[in-house]
């Protein structure tokens, strides 16, 4: 051992004791950590506990509870029960918190109980990072994806799943019915175990099926038709490219397409895009400040009046349309072949007719346009164009919003790529942080706010990776 570096007996002491502030570097994350929280104001952010009561014991302050989730955020550490075990032997922590070490049950119920206001602290650093002009272009991508609840597939009940049950277990039931009336009949005959085993057997899935029916009534309340035992806010959801499904939460995100950081979040437990592009795409805009703004997303947000509400707000979308229409595969015209003549309120088929304004109706909400030619039936391409005896082509009231959208693709088709590039990024260092078991909290305030502390700590990451730890804590301190 005289060749290599020795360190210190474990029983040495020292004369003058090694101050805890020695340890922490100058540019450790921790002080950018403490110069955060101590410019916050908690009173006004909402948080239970700053003020103290009269009586009773003290209790830790909000300050120290919210600078343990955002240490253990920033370092994957986010059960109760390991910040506890980290406050105690974690040398940065112990300096965070001055020594103090809460039990776990403090530290979760600071979460439960300050769902809001965490993410009101969530908010307030984007507003901190909108100061330092880390969003340099007004542009944001939107993008869902689904995460996983604490409740299992097997506790998650819809329709589908309760007739496939139901059906298994009937075909179980007959099954072990066969098998009885078959050792009746049996001469060489069959021990009574194992017929009093069958028996069980029926017993426990007779009592299972009194089970499901108690839980199918308990769904036929529902809104939506699904109940899930564990956490009743998680729902049954399907997920791309496995054909299958997850029973978790859609979390939607609008990110900065210069810097990739997270500009607005909502969690929310509906499994489709089509209702939420307005919604981030305001929350954007109010994070930024602009009065105007560009934001890019996939086809599964496109909707009309998601669209028209973005476009009446002043925020220009790049939202490609779904290919719904079976006509292309069945050998007919697409609608995109009819080119649409505003000047005279018409459409121009590829046989050159011209369709004209025939009635307007009201679908689904929508105020719809019908056009056609009384060419049709002499058509000499009909036979490529429709089975029916016109071709009709209906225009919803606001198309012209949808056909601007579309132009805007047509000269920009780098943003679809830029989309890729910029909201997979996070979503993709998300879900390494939270592991295969993504969220550990319940019903939707709860995960709501655990979300907000895990876009917290990926913003606050990449903040020190952009400017640097010591220059962020210039920046908070001025």
């Amino acid at each position: 051992m005289t060749r290599f570096v020795r360190g210190e007996a474990r029983g040495q002491s020292t004369l003058f004791p090694e101050c805890l502030d020695d340890f922490i570097a100058e540019d450790d994350p921790v002080r950018a950590i403490e110069a955060f929280v101590e410019t916050l104001d908690l009173r006004g952010l909402g948080f239970a506990g700053v003020d103290p009561k009269e009586t009773g014991r003290p209790a830790y302050h909000p300050a120290a509870l919210l600078k343990i989730y955002i240490y253990g955020h920033l370092n994957r550490i986010q059960s109760s029960r390991r910040l506890e075990r980290e406050t105690q032997r974690n040398v940065e922590l112990m300096w965070l918190t001055e020594r103090l070490s809460p039990d776990f049950k403090t530290i979760a119920d600071f979460r439960k109980d300050n769902g809001k206001a965490i993410r009101e602290v969530c908010r307030e650093f984007v507003a901190l990072c909108r100061r330092l002009e880390l969003f340099s272009e007004a542009m944001v991508v939107i993008d869902g994806s689904k995460f996983k609840a604490v409740n299992n597939r097997d506790h998650n009940f819809t329709a589908a799943k309760m007739k496939r049950r139901m059906e298994q277990i009937e075909e179980s039931i007959e099954r072990y019915l066969g098998q009885l009336d078959r050792s009746d009949h049996d001469d060489a005959g069959v021990s009574e175990a194992a017929t009093g085993h069958l028996k069980e057997k029926i017993t426990r899935l007779q009592e299972e099926v009194e089970r499901l029916r108690a839980i199918e009534a308990q769904r036929q309340e529902a809104p939506d038709r699904q109940v899930s035992l564990t956490d009743p806010d998680a729902r049954s959801m399907a997920t791309s490219g496995r054909g299958t499904g997850m029973v978790g939460y859609n979390v939607q995100t609008a990110v900065d397409s210069d810097h990739h950081l997270i500009v607005a979040h909502e969690v929310t437990n509906v499994g489709h895009d089509r209702t939420q592009l307005a919604n981030m795409a305001h929350q954007a805009s109010d994070a930024l400040g602009t009065e105007e703004l560009h934001v890019v997303a996939d086809r599964g947000y496109f909707k009309g009046e998601e669209i028209l509400a973005c476009e009446q707000a002043n925020i220009l979308t790049y939202v490609p349309k779904p290919l719904t229409s079976g006509n292309g595969a069945e050998g007919y015209f697409p609608r995109e072949a009819f080119r649409y003549a505003p000047e005279e309120d018409a459409y121009y088929c590829p046989a050159g007719e011209r369709l004209i304004w025939r009635f307007s109706n009201e679908q689904n909400g929508q105020i719809q346009h019908a056009y056609w030619s009384s060419a049709c039936p002499s058509c000499s391409i009909k036979d490529q164009c429709t089975r029916g005896v016109h071709r009709r082509i209906r225009r919803w009231e606001h198309q012209g919003v949808l056909d601007a959208v579309q132009s805007r693709l047509d000269r920009y088709p780098e943003v679809m790529r830029l989309r890729r590039q910029t909201v997979e990024h996070p979503f993709g260092t998300l879900k390494a942080w939270m592991g295969s078991t993504h969220f550990l909290t319940k019903r939707l305030p709860g995960v709501n706010a655990e979300m907000s502390l895990h876009v917290l700590a990926y913003n606050f990451k990449r903040a020190m990776n952009i400017l640097g730890p010591g220059p962020l804590i210039q920046a908070m301190r001025a």
